[in-house]
């Protein structure tokens, strides 16, 4: 049976979906559709924004054709309900990657694009956008339009990272990336603390084509901010096939009680640590291992128990991190609360063409907790806080909580968004946010200021 949530599982999805054949004959009729609707892809993003309560869910899974390729070029055209799993088990084999991936290779095309996700070579090559050459989207209207760098460019950069509110993305153009190899020769080296971490990330990124730092965010007192810095290039004589994962481990259902708990963590973080230490040095390794590890688990999410997991993250300038940081990790340490996996990466200035793109120059901080309730939220309010100060923004495609403060202080373009957004697409995070606040903004505050 489909599920219809988010990954974090703090709430379950909209009882009503509409399968996607269905809704798009409905949207060109224009008749008998609920009175909002929302694409869902392969629901992986943390919080509400695949959600629509109110309305229906799109569920575009079951468009998932490779419609072309061309191996010489490097062009792929699909549906939008296509596994990147299944995008890199066709094209590694030809010597073609996707140009960016997400921590997941369970996410859709169309999602991809309508989270403009980002991935561990932002300083090279960007967001997933940054590699769209066009799509075709289909809006309440009837109409189907086709967007681009060229032609309706405002509804082109409205939907890459536009969270699937202005229409069905029915197929998109992608730029591939040649390697060599799926593999990547991955190199791992330890720091003692943030300050050595900082000290070697520019140079890092420099000279390499991923890059991603791994952190115990439990370790204080002179051991705070230590980790392993994990960087990696495709390998020249590595393995060009490619298969979706057959993840033979699964988590079969939901505990009763949290089993990813400080002590637990504890536990994990000295494991992997003595793990990383090991293998310090340059050694190959599977694309699935080095770009997808939690994917070797099926329903790794369930081991947060009942109330499910709540992730913060953010991006701060560079000029604010060697400060903010590591507030940020003391703050989640006084406060009791510990991250199952703590991911900190720079990004570089590389420009995506979308409106309400998450990544900007500076470093993203990744902290996956437990959903404790009041706790949890109160440690968020406090980094929430402490990003805007430093002038920096939360990510929206991971939160299930922000307010529609810090989103307009997170993303001061929204409007633009808002404008092409098609009135009859609509999600829970929207309304929550962006519904929220004037249509208009106070030009003359910000002219003040």
């Amino acid at each position: 049976m489909a599920e219809f949530g988010a990954f974090g599982l703090v709430r379950k999805g909209a009882a009503q979906a509409i399968g996607a054949e269905d809704a798009i004959e409905r949207l060109r009729a224009g008749r008998g559709l609920p009175e909002t609707v929302l694409p869902y892809g392969n629901g992986r993003s943390y919080g509400d924004t695949c959600l629509n309560d109110a309305g229906a869910l799109i569920d575009m899974r079951s468009m998932k054709r490779i419609l072309s390729f061309d191996a010489e070029s490097g062009i792929l055209t699909a549906e939008a309900g296509l596994m990147l799993s299944d995008l890199i088990a066709h094209v590694g084999p030809k010597g073609w990657f996707p140009a960016v991936v997400p921590g997941t290779q369970f996410v859709t095309l169309g999602g991809a694009i309508a989270n403009d996700v980002h991935g561990k070579n932002h300083h090279r090559r960007g967001t997933f956008g940054c590699h769209v050459v066009s799509f075709t989207l289909l809006r309440s209207d009837g109409e189907t339009r086709h967007c681009s760098a060229q032609e309706n460019v405002e509804l082109f950069r409205a939907t890459i990272g536009g969270m699937g509110l202005t229409g069905v993305i029915l197929e998109a153009t992608i730029r591939l990336m040649r390697v060599a190899s799926v593999d990547v020769n991955e190199h791992v080296r330890g720091f003692s603390g943030l300050g050595e971490y900082f000290d070697l990330a520019e140079e890092a990124d420099a000279n390499n084509e991923y890059a991603v730092a791994w952190l115990d965010q439990l370790a204080s007192g002179v051991n705070a901010g230590r980790g392993f810095l994990l960087t990696a290039n495709h390998a020249e004589d590595g393995e060009v096939y490619a298969s979706p994962s057959k993840r033979r481990l699964a988590v079969p259902f939901r505990p009763p009680l949290n089993l990813l708990n400080r002590w637990s963590l504890t536990l994990f973080n000295r494991a992997f640590a003595w793990s990383k230490a090991r293998a310090e040095g340059v050694r190959r390794s599977s694309y699935q291992s080095y770009f997808f590890p939690l994917d070797a688990v099926r329903h790794w999410n369930r081991l947060y128990g009942p109330r499910g997991l709540l992730q913060h993250q953010s991006v701060v300038p560079f000029e604010a991190a060697r400060e903010t940081i590591p507030a940020m990790l003391a703050a989640a340490r006084e406060a009791g609360q510990a991250s199952f996996l703590t991911v900190l990466k720079r990004f570089g200035d590389v420009v995506s063409p979308g409106v309400l793109s998450f990544p900007r120059p500076g470093y993203t901080l990744t902290l996956d907790f437990s959903n404790a309730g009041s706790a949890t939220y109160a440690l968020f309010e406090q980094l929430d806080r402490m990003t805007v100060e430093a002038g920096g923004a939360v990510n929206p495609y991971k939160d299930a909580r922000m307010g529609a403060a810090l989103f307009e202080a997170s993303f001061a373009h929204w409007r633009e968004l808002e404008v092409m957004r098609d009135p009859a697409f609509l999600s829970d995070f929207w309304r929550r946010t962006a519904l929220q606040l004037p249509a208009q903004a106070d030009r003359g505050r910000h002219a003040a200021e």
